[in-house]
């Protein structure tokens, strides 16, 4: 195990949590170092990932200790086994979801607790834990009080109580103990969070954290089995990745958040650092269309009358839609900044809220149609109010797609005329038109058809550049843009085209480093400061060369994506060019949507291949 300081450790030595209301980053060396409890925008109960003092919970062997860990089988339930001189220690944590029989309400009961279960499987251990929750991100110093079965913690708007089978020692507002474990013994520890207007939670028994422990464990596993059958390459990956997915839907809402931490650096040091834990329209719509890949969502619905029910009136107003909401449907997303926070390897501000929820990217009626498209089969049950709203997206489309915007990547300049906003306009109108009778707007098909094809043209013209010979990233623009990829993955142009195969390969030759690693763009976006190659943008190119036909080009580019995933399976947003360290929020939704998305488009291609 390491013995960096932990707010300087690898963002990859970090695992993911999730009772699919808030979430928990613990590192391999046993520390919670991410802790939001009940809402993944909470204010985090630990937030060492962002500073040396931001809280934290450790459970450890005392002294030299080498740690190897999984996720259990179907499960987002962590498995850490510490190899120490004198013995073997395993570490099991989870936030429970609460039991789940039928396997599709994963989360409806969690509890908003977090396990933790240690056992000894030989020889002995002597184990240190250190408990010093810091709500509000570090804030407040809570009160830490023993209790019959463990400790109570109130400081602000938090009150805390943790089970456990050790007395500690309180130093402040920081507990400590010590236990050796022996061969064949087992404690459980547990903690559970409520609000200060809630009554205090009771410490649990030992027998009921075990049970809870098995439930959550249950749940998944039902879950799993339930929805999750894709057979194709990159199997356990690819099911893997949907399940974290679903462990970033906040189950209240059906909101779905980008990752689940706020401010992990695009760049060590920089400034680029963003609060990811939104519903970004366009990044929750990708979700669904990946987990109708790798676990066949059954409450897709659930999404969509969530979205209509924020942005309903919007559309009726007239005026653009956010690209953005809060995960119970808030709009104000006003960006903050958190001046007693150093960040992760220094990289300030950190930030709460995100400052592009107010901007125009009007993308997003694309993207949303799409997933209602590719997920027509599970929306049989929306309501008039929301059939009307999806219809209304393809109006707005209709209505706006001539107008500038910032873009798919947020870029905080003046607003461009950029070739992805025009190309999922298209997407709105074609995938509306095909959903004619499900949005029950069989009347409005043909003004529908006449801006489709007037956006075609568009494109087709505007678009391309002679000098760059390829689609770029804005009409009239020179500049290369990864997301001109997405014309062939959602059907603008075939894939084998002659221009869009120009645009493949000009992306690969001039925006892809030396680790075969794809850039979204290298021109200036407005914002100081470099980033590293984008997961996401890499796996767009496996999965626009599979749709090509190129089945082994596609696989050799996805294979060096899949590559950058951690121990565990899992995904930041970017890597560093020169050393391959990811960075980013982390887990990344979109770089497990484009794993998801790439291995599927490959394995049709074989499909497709064997059937000539």
């Amino acid at each position: 195990m390491s013995d960096r300081p932990v707010s300087q450790l690898p963002i990859a030595d970090y695992a993911f949590l999730s009772d699919c209301h808030g979430a928990a980053l613990v590192s391999r060396a046993g520390s919670v170092d991410w802790l939001s409890f009940a809402r993944f925008d909470a204010p985090a109960i630990c937030a060492r990932l962002l500073d040396a003092g931001g809280g934290h919970w450790v459970i450890r062997p005392v002294g030299e200790a080498r740690a190897r860990r999984h996720y259990l089988e179907g499960t987002l339930v962590l498995e850490t086994t510490f190899e120490t001189p004198t013995g073997t220690v395993v570490l099991i944590d989870a936030l429970a979801t609460g039991p789940n029989e039928r396997g599709h309400r994963l989360g409806a009961e969690a509890p908003h607790a977090l396990i933790r279960s240690v056992r000894c499987l030989a020889g002995h251990a002597d184990l240190e834990i250190e408990y010093a929750p810091r709500p509000e991100y570090g804030l407040v110093f809570p009160l830490l009080i023993p209790t019959d079965g463990g400790l109570f913690a109130r400081g602000g708007a938090s009150v805390l109580q943790l089970s456990s089978p050790v007395p500690f020692q309180i130093t402040r507002s920081t507990a400590r103990a010590g236990v050796r474990i022996e061969a064949g013994q087992r404690l459980e520890f547990a903690l559970q969070h409520r609000s200060s207007a809630e009554a205090a939670p009771r410490a649990w028994a030992q027998a009921d954290i075990a049970e809870r422990l098995d439930d959550t464990i249950a749940a998944w596993r039902s879950w799993s089995e339930l929805h999750q059958n894709y057979e194709g390459p990159w199997r356990e990956l690819v099911r893997h990745s949907g399940r974290v997915l679903q462990g970033l839907t906040y189950f209240p809402t059906g909101a779905i958040v980008a990752a689940p931490t706020t401010s992990l650096p695009e760049a060590v040091g920089g400034r680029r650092n963003w609060d990811y834990r939104y519903t970004w329209v366009r990044d929750a719509s990708f979700t669904l269309e990946a987990l109708w890949v790798a676990a066949c969502p059954d409450e897709a619905y659930k999404f969509f009358d969530f979205l209509a029910g924020a942005a309903l009136t919007q559309i009726e107003r007239g005026v653009d839609m956010q690209i953005m909401f809060g995960i119970g449907g808030e709009h104000d997303l006003t960006e903050r900044e958190l001046p007693h926070l150093s960040g992760w390897r220094a990289s300030r501000p950190i930030r709460v809220g995100n400052g592009a929820w107010n901007q125009r990217q009007l993308d997003v009626y694309g993207e949303l149609l799409n997933a209602a498209y590719r997920l027509q089969g599970q929306l049989a049950t929306l309501d008039s109010v929301t059939r009307h709203f999806l219809a209304d997206l393809a109006d707005a489309a209709a209505r706006h797609y001539r107008d500038p915007d910032q873009g798919i990547w947020e870029i905080r300049g003046p607003p461009r005329d950029f070739l992805y906003s025009k190309l999922m306009c298209w997407v709105a109108l074609d995938r509306a038109i095909r959903l004619k009778d499900l949005l029950g707007a069989a009347d409005r098909v043909e003004h529908w058809r006449a801006a489709r094809e007037d956006i075609h043209q568009a494109i087709l013209t505007q678009g391309w550049s002679e000098r760059a010979g390829a689609f770029t990233q804005a009409f009239g623009s020179d500049e290369l843009d990864a997301s001109a990829l997405m014309m062939a993955l959602v059907g603008f142009l075939p894939a084998d085209n002659p221009r869009m195969l120009a645009t493949i390969d000009a992306i690969e030759r001039e925006l892809t480093d030396a680790r075969g690693l794809v850039y979204r763009y290298r021109t200036d976006d407005g914002l100081n400061g470099e980033e590293g190659t984008f997961l996401l943008c890499t796996f767009w190119l496996a999965h626009a060369v599979a749709l090509a036909g190129q089945i082994e080009r596609a696989k050799a580019i996805l294979a060096r994506a899949a590559g950058y995933a951690n121990d565990v399976g899992l995904f930041a947003e970017e890597v560093e060019p020169d050393t391959g360290e990811l960075l980013g929020n982390f887990p990344q939704a979109f770089s497990h949507i484009g794993l998801i998305n790439a291995a599927w488009a490959i394995a049709e291609a074989e499909q497709a291949q064997s059937a000539r």
